[in-house]
């Protein structure tokens, strides 16, 4: 599937009762995917260790949420929005700080766009998963590293947003005045600094436009530490469709003084990792992709991402240059509109200082077999 909140509207009774006071201009919508897959991956530990266990899905992670509208008239409605992620193989919360890690939003939508407060996905997010990234935007952590790392997780905190969809132009932006509450300190993100009003903020800009098959898109993101020390990500993406077949391009070049991106991808220990900054790290990272649909209810993928990295810190706290790239391949299987099967291979492989980015050999494959189902 190539969205993240495939969801068909689910009214009942207890529904009703949660939301007495909905009148009939209004509309809440329960939504939600489950997956769940078997993995194996090799090299998993500091001891090349192979292992074998359960896993979260292989494309976007299971979630739960609450969609809701409320018809204000003159085409304007208030909205709202809370989403969960979940890991159903023992039915604990993605992040156990937040109840509502993935969105807890509320705001206004009319003719010119929607304009949302809280905390949100950043419109790079909301691209790479509707548009421009090969695997939706991969749930693995050896799958997911690079948009994930280099944008700076893709959710903030405190944030304000606005998209607006105008004929084949879609403009989207958010400004947060700290995007990660659960990291303070001044090397942290956490932001709302009394007398440093620009400390621990995140901006981001982006603008796409699609017409018959091309949609082209490209944008900037910034995001500061509580010392106003700054991660500065540009980004473009396109996407060409003909017949059953869909071609994917992007890239991301990064400019990290925050520690961030170092901090993100490591997996091995580094000396003093969280006091990183002004390294001046950069990334450029180019990846692609095809999918196909041989038929109704057969969706072939492949994905392939790199990495070079010049200024990135090594294990015994230097710096140097390395490279990382990962292949992917994904078949999915739909038994209906809303259950499918798939299986899917991913071949990992680092050099240099990105040796620290694996936890034991230079290399890991993976292989997982799993089931979604959307409701």
């Amino acid at each position: 599937m190539r969205t993240t909140k495939i969801a068909a509207a689910v009214y009942g009774s207890a529904l009703a009762l949660a939301c007495q006071h909905v009148s009939a201009q209004s509309s809440v919508t329960l939504y939600g995917m489950t997956d769940l897959s078997i993995r194996y991956l090799t090299n998993a530990d500091a001891k090349n260790d192979s292992r074998l266990f359960m896993a979260n899905g292989a494309v976007i992670n299971s979630h739960v949420g609450l969609q809701g509208s409320e018809d204000l008239g003159g085409g304007l409605k208030g909205v709202f929005q809370l989403e969960s992620n979940i890991n159903p193989q023992n039915g604990s919360l993605g992040d156990s700080g937040r109840l509502f890690d993935s969105t807890a939003d509320v705001g206004l939508s009319g003719d010119i766009g929607t304009l949302t407060f809280g905390r949100q996905t950043t419109p790079l997010f909301n691209q790479l998963v509707f548009t421009y990234d090969p695997l939706t935007y991969a749930n693995y952590p050896e799958n997911s590293w690079l948009p994930y790392a280099l944008g700076a997780g893709l959710t903030v905190d405190n944030s304000i947003k606005y998209v607006g969809q105008f004929g084949g132009l879609y403009i989207g932006a958010i400004y947060s005045f700290g995007n990660n509450y659960e990291s303070s300190g001044a090397g942290g993100f956490s932001g709302q600094v009394p007398g440093h009003m620009g400390a621990g903020n995140m901006l981001g800009l982006l603008a796409s436009y699609a017409h018959g098959p091309l949609n082209i898109g490209a944008g900037v993101q910034q995001v500061s530490d509580n010392s106003n020390n700054k991660q500065t990500l540009y980004h473009v993406g396109i996407r060409y469709v003909f017949s059953q077949t869909k071609l994917y391009l992007g890239y991301m070049h990064s400019q990290d003084n925050t520690g961030l991106v170092d901090t993100l991808l490591a997996e091995q220990p580094i000396p003093d990792i969280g006091q990183l900054k002004n390294t001046g790290r950069i990334d450029d990272g180019p990846f692609a992709g095809v999918s196909w649909q041989v038929s109704g209810p057969l969706l072939l993928t492949g994905a392939f991402y790199y990495d070079h990295m010049r200024n990135a810190v090594t294990a015994d706290g230097s710096l140097g240059t390395g490279t990382r790239y990962t292949a992917v391949a994904l078949a999915e299987y739909a038994l209906s509109k809303r259950t499918e099967v798939y299986g899917t291979v991913d071949f990992n492989r680092v050099s240099g200082t990105a040796t620290v980015e694996s936890p034991g050999r230079s290399n890991q494959t993976g292989v997982a077999m799993g089931m979604r189902s959307f409701f």
